[in-house]
């Protein structure tokens, strides 16, 4: 069959698996079928690389797919795999050279949260980006539904001083919003300029001094990899994920030293475009207490954030994420801060944690430790309908050959037949190459799996394919048959 007429295919079977993971994963009945739970039609647009970037903005109204409907005498679920069927698929798979000889991996029955196969599953490997579904789940239950990042004007404690307030949202944009298209919609700093004018005319004042806080995180602004083109400072207050270049999304591009002071300039040029002067650069301070509020504009609902975080891989919004979860757990809003409180929040629900050892929310430290015992932990209780409020972990996760940090893999013929059916988390480091998600085999039985490479011998991009043939093992596995599987 040729190539385009395969994918095409493989589009086809997206849709139908997919809509059967969300009927099996939210439970509610109607009319003697089995309805599908949906957040809206938020859909994600492909970004290659691995370090992920600011994004794209939707029209507010949101498209809503309707319900999916399938019938009561169907089994969702699927046949029950066996542990011989799983391991007749997946064991011969981790000889392939380029993983190297430290491949960690765990595969779970997604319904009974039963283990399968394990290799290894409980030590502490490298994760990379996998890393970033621990700081969704955290975020998804420490974080209100409905909670934003909201940047901030209030009046300082000079009469003639206004105090950019940094509410930890790095992707704050400062481009035109039409250059945007999707569904994520970044809050805009032109528009906060726009309000914050109207309200210092609507004063009288047309001259200011400008300063801008950003005390709302704590700790080292720096990265133990920093300087990097991954990531910039963690601060509360940037635009464009502090970007020199903020064209350059969903790349690893240069980043500001100073992206605060970089955003109150910006934000400085914007208000003089409104008709009030600003005297002087603009400095750092700190908001007085109880300050007015003179304007504000708020991010995307934490659903979306995270949504968006998981399809790009962002490392600047997976470690702001951290430190929000270090905010409402108590604790410091820094890398050390929030490495404690995803912990106190994983363990919270029940998670058995075991090696695990977090060092940031992104994945970039090496000297993270995660057993894949512990992702297929997490990745099975997000698809239980017992947490519908973490389900954004895996509606966020790129599917095979389509979208986000998957949009150009699955492409071989070893793994073709997985495009449109897997759908997990991407990882990569210097030897580090590992991949963690959910598949339905071909019984029909929805999998969690997490494969961690962490001693790879070569560059991490070629032992993708290597990860990307093990995942697609799994949905070609008639898991409940294990001689059937003995030669595929």
């Amino acid at each position: 069959m040729p190539r385009v007429r395969t994918v095409a295919l493989a589009a086809t079977i997206a849709g139908v698996v997919l809509a059967l993971l969300v009927v099996w994963a939210v439970g509610p009945w109607q009319d003697g079928y089995r309805v599908a739970e949906h957040h809206g039609d938020r859909g994600t647009q492909s970004v290659a690389a691995e370090s992920g970037g600011a994004t794209a903005v939707a029209p507010d109204e949101r498209r809503v797919t309707p319900p999916v409907l399938l019938p009561v005498d169907a089994d969702p679920a699927g046949a029950a795999p066996t542990d011989a069927g799983v391991r007749a698929a997946l064991a011969p798979l981790l000889d392939d050279p380029s993983l190297g000889d430290a491949v960690a991996v765990s595969v779970v029955d997604a319904v009974t949260g039963r283990p399968l196969y394990t290799a290894d599953a409980d030590r502490g490997a490298v994760p990379a980006s996998t890393t970033k579904i621990t700081t969704a789940v955290a975020a998804l239950s420490a974080l209100p539904e409905d909670h934003r990042f909201t940047t901030s004007t209030v009046l300082g404690a000079a009469p003639d001083t206004v105090v950019l307030v940094g509410g930890g949202d790095p992707t704050l944009t400062a481009l035109d919003g039409a250059q945007y298209a999707g569904q994520f919609a970044p809050a805009r700093l032109d528009r906060l300029a726009t309000s914050t004018a109207a309200a210092l005319k609507a004063a009288g004042r047309t001259s200011i001094r400008l300063t801008y806080d950003t005390s709302l995180f704590t700790g080292p602004v720096n990265h133990p990899i920093s300087p990097n083109v991954n990531i910039a400072p963690v601060v509360p207050l940037m635009t464009d994920e502090g970007r020199v270049d903020a064209t350059k999304t969903g790349v690893p591009s240069e980043r500001l030293t100073d992206p605060a002071g970089g955003a109150a300039t910006q934000f400085a040029q914007m208000l003089a475009k409104e008709g009030i002067a600003v005297n002087g650069k603009p400095t750092a301070g700190t908001a007085p207490p109880a300050a007015a509020q003179l304007a504000a504009v708020q991010s995307p609902p934490i659903p979306e954030y995270v949504e968006r975080m998981m399809t790009a891989s962002d490392n600047d919004m997976a470690e702001a994420l951290l430190r929000h979860i270090a905010i409402a757990r108590g604790k410091p809003a820094s890398f050390v801060g929030g490495a404690q409180a995803v912990h106190e929040v994983l363990a919270g629900l029940g998670v058995k944690l075991g090696a695990t050892d977090l060092k940031d929310g992104s994945g970039l430290d090496r000297l993270n430790k995660l057993p894949p015992a512990v992702l297929t932990q997490l990745v099975t209780l997000a698809s239980s309908p017992a947490h519908p409020e973490l389900r954004p972990t895996l509606t966020g996760m790129p599917i095979a050959g389509f979208t986000g940090t998957l949009s150009d893999r699955f492409d071989a013929q070893a793994s073709l037949a997985a495009a449109g059916i897997v759908r997990a988390k991407t990882g990569s480091l210097t030897g580090v190459s590992t991949l963690a998600g959910l598949v339905r085999d071909s019984d029909g039985r929805l999998l969690a799996f997490a494969f961690l490479a962490d001693d790879v011998p070569g560059a991490a991009d070629l032992a993708r394919p290597a990860l990307d043939r093990m995942a697609a093992a799994l949905a070609g596995c008639g898991c409940g048959t294990p001689v059937a599987q003995a030669a595929g």
